[in-house]
């Protein structure tokens, strides 16, 4: 079985969800044996926003790089991504990731009733930290942003740990953090 685990924050050491990535991980370790784990830090290693150099593949590199990010989910069976909340909304960086594995022919397919899915069977788990709280609430343009887009591409297994209003005081960041730790799911899944 192997995990793809991405991170997206900008603030290292201090992120919220790099610790939670880091959980999550780790009980997907304790939990299968043999899990093999890829990882990507996408403030320290990003992928190129789309621009029409890269939809034309003129950079090599950059090609290269994009046919590994889509290779690296296609056989991903879990994926852990930090995601953060900037301005109500994902960090550019996981957005320039999120680019490169929507990729039509590949993650998805416009047939006659409308967009297939072709990545299902796939677990999502994604991270969320936000200074505010906002689950439910208008403000909230990450969580139904990467819902729609996993399902688009097929994945209806799609997890949230959220830890929320660790901006409000140190006490809402602790409390917020030990109740997104408690709220990690258990893998349901054995090693194939």
């Amino acid at each position: 079985m192997k995990l793809l685990h991405i991170d997206s924050s900008a603030i290292g050491a201090n992120s919220v969800t790099r610790e939670l990535t880091a959980a999550i991980v780790a009980r997907w370790q304790d939990a299968v044996p043999g899990l093999a784990v890829e990882y990507r830090d996408l403030d320290l290693q990003p992928v190129a926003h789309l621009s029409g150099r890269t939809l034309a593949r003129t950079d090599p590199g950059e090609a290269a790089d994009a046919d590994h990010v889509l290779a690296q989910f296609q056989t991903a069976d879990v994926v852990v991504i930090g995601a953060p909340m900037y301005n109500f909304t994902i960090p550019s960086t996981l957005k320039a990731w999120l680019d490169r594995i929507a990729v039509a022919g590949k993650t998805f397919r416009y047939g006659e009733n409308g967009p297939v899915g072709l990545a299902g069977g796939t677990t999502v788990i994604v991270a969320s930290g936000r200074g505010g709280l906002h689950t439910g609430a208008s403000s909230d343009f990450q969580e139904p942003y990467l819902r729609h887009l996993f399902g688009f591409l097929g994945i209806n297994d799609v997890q949230f740990v959220r830890a929320e209003g660790v901006a409000l005081s140190p006490q809402h960041r602790i409390d917020a953090l030990a109740a997104a730790k408690t709220a990690i799911p258990r893998p349901l899944r054995a090693a194939a």
